[in-house]
């Protein structure tokens, strides 16, 4: 399965944004890169349009061929194309377990779904694009438990909290209960540029 390799902390320096959520990912940014721009030089609209779907790609963990067909996933929903993208990109079951906190990051979540340590509704679920609907229970398999760095991350760091998440921490598992808004994902982009640039 293809993956991103880039270094991760330069990624986020150049993004501007701390892309993968770890403390040390924007040390060494100078006040403009944080705001997603080099010192001295004004980027253009489409610099700008391609920055933000980079940024997405990087909080996601994507490749330019899926995030394609989220877009287009997207394009073909009732809702405004960008927020359709994000939902659908959001409910994906790797995002899902970074999510409920079983991995410390998207790649660690990722390898726990490829290694069959998950489950979707007591079944086990070992593809990382599976998309998630309201009502689905995504948890850790019972003999994947004692795993110390799933068990660490679940049960030590609770790293987030959302409203369209609910967590059993002695059942560990996490219930998808509604679709996430817009405003409550917990991702500094924008998508409506994003769009902008595929329409050209």
């Amino acid at each position: 399965m293809a993956t991103r390799r880039e270094p991760r902390f330069k990624l986020c320096r150049r993004l501007g944004v701390n892309v993968y959520d770890h403390h040390k990912a924007l040390k060494r940014v100078s006040g403009q890169a944080q705001k997603g721009g080099r010192a001295g030089k004004k980027t253009s609209e489409y610099g700008q349009q391609l920055m933000e779907k980079q940024k997405i790609k990087a909080y996601y963990g994507v490749l330019e061929r899926q995030f394609v067909r989220y877009y287009q996933m997207g394009r073909k929903s009732s809702e405004a194309t960008g927020a359709a993208m994000l939902k659908a990109l959001e409910c994906r079951l790797d995002n899902m377990v970074y999510r409920i906190g079983f991995g410390r990051s998207i790649r660690h979540s990722r390898q726990l779904v490829n290694h069959g340590h998950i489950q979707v509704n007591g079944h086990k679920v070992d593809i990382p694009s599976y998309g998630c609907k309201p009502g689905d229970v995504i948890s850790v398999r019972e003999k994947s438990r004692e795993i110390e760095s799933v068990r660490s991350c679940f049960q030590e760091l609770k790293r987030y909290d959302l409203e369209y998440i609910e967590k059993n921490f002695d059942q560990f598992s996490g219930t998808l209960t509604k679709e996430p808004p817009r405003d409550k994902i917990p991702i500094d982009a924008n998508e409506i540029m994003v769009v902008e640039l595929f329409s050209k």
